[in-house]
């Protein structure tokens, strides 16, 4: 049974980071540039828009990538 306490142990990991992830995006809408930075592509036409957040999806890569690295770092593994 020491592999399902495991695994409730990953999972109430995961939902931590999925709680805190949706804290990070209701916050990203208040902070200025985050989502409108150069290289994030806006098309808008008459009746049709489309917005691809390319500079925004590569920077967010980055950041979760350190952070991500930082904390399994200092974990040990």
């Amino acid at each position: 049974m020491e592999g399902l306490e495991e695994m409730g142990k990953l999972l109430i990991m995961f939902g931590g980071f999925i709680v805190a992830l949706g804290g990070l995006l209701l916050l990203a809408g208040k902070l200025p540039y985050v989502g409108h930075l150069p290289g994030d592509i806006i098309i808008r036409r008459e009746n049709f828009g489309c917005y691809i957040p390319l500079a925004t999806s590569i920077l967010l890569s980055i950041l979760l990538t350190i952070i991500l690295n930082l904390i399994f770092r200092f974990r040990g593994r």
